[in-house]
């Protein structure tokens, strides 16, 4: 099967508040939308690297150069039997994973659609409903932070994940915590300590946290070995898990207990699934991360949690979390039990809304297969 042509679309959409972390604040969401088309069929992905190289040294720009120039010209020339053949086929490009996972991804919507099969049975999901839960970002006080967290509770989200920075770290989670004394909750670092700052980690140790998220470094699997020693809450390991490889070798040293994998920071959906495999083989418990994506990031990351290996609520959440109108539809709500349905298809189950889409649209490029008739 030959693909005609790739769209790539720039947009932005305001946050409904503002989403603060070890990073910064960030009040827009500026995202890649990757548009595969061919054999009558089109299928969408989501590049969800920044604007800046915060979270991971790609960013938007360097992802469409590289997609542009290097990864579109290998998928525009292929003849692809399956969606798995893409990862192979950018063999050659060495790391960018970021802007790998956006086509590989739009290569299963694509190709799940052309089967008229969800992505879910296309990847071998087992599930109609994933556990969700709410991330909840840096507050004033930590007053206010109970305040947030009270609200998502009362919107029927089981599981809570607080940021935490330095200056908003043990207060924080200790207040959450004695005020809702059995809520599952986490603590997420977005790797802004260094092993210095055990004894932090330490005071959180009697908090009952489900786990503690990336504490160190963000391509540290040594230190947090140390750490994870000192420590009886589990370590979860984000963003020093590039690959099945990373994940292994943290396994080995007992880096972490735990993994988060994201599909769009792991390079798709055939690595997230090799990191699923070898979580369940060795009993580590995985979730699905998330990267403020709109509907169709979001419904490739559903679809990807519906794997059985998925055992911990991921950072989902539902539609209205993030954007008064998303760009795609239908919306994810979500369930009494705090989970979201997977989409039955076809393909992400989830399609563009054209008004909503040129609302939020900063700039588009199409690269066409030569002799394609488009």
């Amino acid at each position: 099967m030959k693909i005609d042509s790739i769209e790539l679309r720039q947009i932005s959409l305001p946050l409904l508040s503002p989403f603060t972390t070890s990073f910064g604040t960030e009040t827009e969401r500026d995202a890649l939308i990757v548009t595969i088309r061919g054999e009558g069929r089109e299928g969408c992905g989501e590049c969800v690297a920044s604007l800046g190289p915060w979270y991971s040294g790609e960013t938007l720009e360097t992802c469409r150069h590289i997609m542009a120039d290097f990864l579109m010209p290998l998928l525009l020339e292929a003849d692809l039997a399956h969606p798995s053949d893409v990862w192979e086929l950018f063999a050659p490009i060495r790391g960018n994973r970021m802007a790998k996972a956006a086509l590989e991804m739009a290569a299963w919507d694509w190709m799940a659609r052309l089967r008229d099969m969800s992505l879910r049975d296309l990847l071998g999901g087992t599930r109609d409903r994933v556990p969700v839960g709410v991330s909840v970002g840096i507050q004033e006080t930590p007053g206010r932070l109970v305040e947030v967290v009270g609200q998502y509770l009362d919107q029927g989200y089981g599981r809570i994940k607080v940021k935490i920075a330095p200056g908003h770290d043990v207060r924080d989670v200790q207040a959450v915590r004695a005020a809702y004394p059995d809520i599952l909750l986490q603590a997420d670092a977005n790797s802004a300590y260094t092993l210095a700052a055990a004894p932090i980690f330490e005071a959180m140790d009697g908090e009952n946290l489900l786990l503690i998220e990336q504490p160190l470094g963000p391509d540290d699997i040594v230190d947090h070995a140390a750490l994870q020693r000192q420590l009886a809450t589990a370590i979860c390991l984000d963003e020093s898990i590039h690959s099945p490889d990373d994940a292994r070798h943290a396994l080995d040293l007992g880096s972490c207990r735990i993994i988060n994998i994201k599909p769009g920071r792991v390079g798709g959906h055939m690595q997230s699934m090799a990191i699923e495999r070898l979580c369940r083989d060795r009993g580590a418990p995985v979730w699905c991360g998330g990267m403020l994506e709109t509907n169709i990031g979001r419904a490739h990351n559903v679809a990807l949690a519906s794997l059985p290996g998925f055992t911990l609520p991921g950072d989902i959440s539902a539609s209205a979390r993030y954007f008064e109108h998303d760009i795609a539809g239908p919306d994810f709500v979500l369930n009494d039990d705090s989970t979201l349905s997977v989409p039955p298809g076809p393909g992400i189950g989830v399609n563009p809304i054209p008004e909503a889409m040129e609302a939020a649209t900063q700039g588009v490029e199409t690269y066409r297969r030569h002799g394609a008739q488009c």
